[in-house]
């Protein structure tokens, strides 16, 4: 099987296509209410490329066909005695393997949890099920989500569908690279420093990270209590919107949920944009950016500023070191195993965990305090503009190398989980610190044919406003029509 790196096909228009894997989950969904097509076709569909795709991308760590055809068959026997859930009805999704999943394994990629199958459902997975939608299995991370190549991982490298030889990103990068080779319609991933961007961007896909208590994490093996988010990975800003708007709302058990009403994305993605004020933070955004990558945010600025009221340049407050946050916040909830088992980690992942352990406490009361500070002083930034615009990331997806090689680098890079090639989380990590909610979008490809991700934060709970440049941006290109071509 060979992927071209800079070759790519579009996504066929609904009437007469005959591959129902190229819909978006938009278009599905509407083939499925006007019953164009059932649920159970669909997912036997997705299922069927999985298996003809995922032996080379390695998205998947486990397929869950039976009980996925078994609620394809209920959902269909519920439209045709007249009930209908919503835009997820019969829709196939994967979540990554570090969202837990009653009855079926959750993993987080690591030899640690290699036979770990939980009770109960994650909150967000219970909302998916209530509205309808059908999982088709669990997707491959970086190990324990503590990285952003998704090759350190029990289960094999995750590989690009652009090019095999390159990182899909991390640690969505199975999430990513899943929705990049159509192998399902929409899919969740998690994010601590920049874990669903950084896959999106480098697969070409649109990634969203709601804002810090949105969506619920409970159920979901955290990496850092104080910077973890629950988000969509889809092909279409549309998509996103329509997944967020499930998932979305407050969850009483969970300590870090805020209770704040959940907006109507989908219909937000068509508010107009003409009033909107957007702000470009150049530093250190835009420090050391590859050549292709600046030119492609900078073309999508101006198309951009075309739309707005105004874009113009802005500050932003620092946010120091977030590895001070997530350091002490790893290393007490990995305590129990990598005392008792640190065979079972790969390299990279009980190397870095261990040295987590070397954070003092008085550093890390400093850090958690600083995090309060800058989730207050970022909304002062709002009062002149609405929403932030700067490069997803720095520089396209790296190749994949070799675990001890990884390892090395991971040590060497200094920048704790997410470190890997392309940029990094030096574009990403702020708006977790900021918990300011973020989507990348595709906006270009470098000469080598990998793609380029724009990046689009709002104020606290703004995520209509975000959803609605994304989406009117996504609009008036072409870029999201792009998919990698696919050939046995």
């Amino acid at each position: 099987m060979s992927f071209g790196t800079a070759a790519w096909s579009v996504l066929p228009p609904v009437a007469g296509a005959q591959d129902l894997t190229a819909r978006t989950l938009k278009q599905a969904s509407d083939m499925i209410r006007r019953r164009d097509v059932s649920p159970v076709e669909l997912t036997q569909a997705y299922l069927k490329r999985i298996d003809q795709y995922n032996p080379s991308l390695n998205a998947f760590i486990t397929i869950t066909r039976d009980q996925a055809l078994a609620a394809a068959r209920e959902m269909e026997g519920e439209q045709k005695s007249g009930k209908w859930r919503g835009p997820l009805h019969g829709i196939p999704i994967a979540l990554k393997d570090n969202i837990d999943t009653a009855g079926i394994k959750t993993t987080a990629a690591s030899g640690v949890f290699k036979d770990r199958v939980p009770t109960e459902d994650s909150e967000v997975v219970v909302r998916l099920k209530k509205a309808g939608a059908i999982l088709v299995g669990k997707l491959n991370l970086h190990e324990f989500a503590l990285g952003g190549t998704s090759a350190v991982t029990y289960f094999g490298a995750v590989h690009n569908p652009w090019a095999l030889d390159h990182v899909p990103g991390g640690s969505s990068g199975g999430s990513a690279a899943a929705i990049a080779a159509d192998l399902c319609a929409g899919t969740l991933g998690t994010d601590t420093g920049g874990s669903i961007r950084i896959p999106s961007s480098y697969c070409g896909v649109v990634g969203f990270k709601p804002t810090y208590g949105r969506v619920s994490n409970r159920g979901v093996i955290p990496m850092s209590w104080t910077l973890d988010h629950v988000g969509p990975i889809c092909k279409t800003v549309e998509d996103a919107a329509l997944m967020l708007r499930v998932i979305a709302g407050y969850d009483p058990l969970d300590p870090v949920s805020v209770d704040v009403p959940v907006a109507d994305y989908a219909a937000a993605i068509r508010t107009t944009t003409s009033k909107l004020r957007v702000g470009v933070p150049r530093t250190p955004f835009f420090d050391n950016v590859d050549p292709e990558v600046a030119k492609a945010v900078n073309t999508a600025l101006e198309v951009i500023r075309k739309m707005t009221a105004s874009v113009q340049d802005v500050q932003i407050p620092a946010t120091g070191n977030i590895a001070d946050v997530w350091n002490p916040e790893i290393y007490a909830y990995h305590m129990p195993w990598i005392t008792k088992s640190p065979e079972l980690y790969q390299e990279a992942t009980r190397t870095l965990i261990q040295r987590a352990a070397d954070n003092k406490s008085a550093a890390y009361a400093e850090a958690r305090h600083q995090v309060d500070v800058v989730r207050r002083d970022i909304k002062k930034v709002f009062a002149s503009v609405d929403l932030l615009i700067t490069p997803t990331q720095r520089g396209t997806a790296p190749l994949i190398v070799q675990p001890q090689r990884a390892a090395s680098a991971e040590r060497g890079a200094g920048s704790g989980p997410a470190a890997g090639g392309g940029g990094g989380i030096v574009n990403t990590a702020a708006f977790d610190i900021y918990g300011l909610p973020t989507i990348t979008v595709p906006c270009g490809f470098s000469a080598s044919g990998l793609p380029i991700g724009l990046q689009i934060s709002g104020a606290h709970f703004a995520e209509s406003t975000v959803f609605a440049l994304a989406h009117a941006y996504e609009q008036t290109t072409e870029w999201h029509t792009k998919r990698p071509k696919l050939s046995a």
